[in-house]
């Protein structure tokens, strides 16, 4: 075994334990990501397929679940139509108070 590892160039161990501790990364982030993720927002809808495809297929498994398996958000369409648009002194008599009635402005 030892002589293996001597015969490995130190570049391509330092380069295998960088890619090991990247797999490992994206791994670890594609599964929290997984499991604090409803399932309403998946793809397919089914966390055990996206947990099979992350873990079996390596690192291009971490990754299609992070580009590909994820939904956005729904956002409700009555939150951004009802709301009225916000006026510079509105936020300005919010953040320091109504104005003096002897500023010109």
């Amino acid at each position: 075994m030892d002589s293996l590892l001597s015969s490995v160039p130190t570049w391509g161990l330092v380069a295998l334990g960088v890619l090991t501790v990247v797999q490992i990364t994206l791994d670890v982030i594609a599964l929290l990501d997984l499991y604090r993720r409803p399932v309403e927002q998946l793809v397919f809808a089914n966390k055990w397929i996206w947990v099979a495809i992350v873990l079996l297929v390596s690192t291009v498994g971490a990754i299609i679940y992070l580009v590909a398996a994820r939904k956005p958000d729904v956002v409700a369409e009555n939150a951004a139509a009802s709301s009225s648009p916000v006026r510079t002194e509105d936020v300005a008599e919010f953040l320091y108070g109504p104005r003096d009635s002897t500023d010109p402005r």
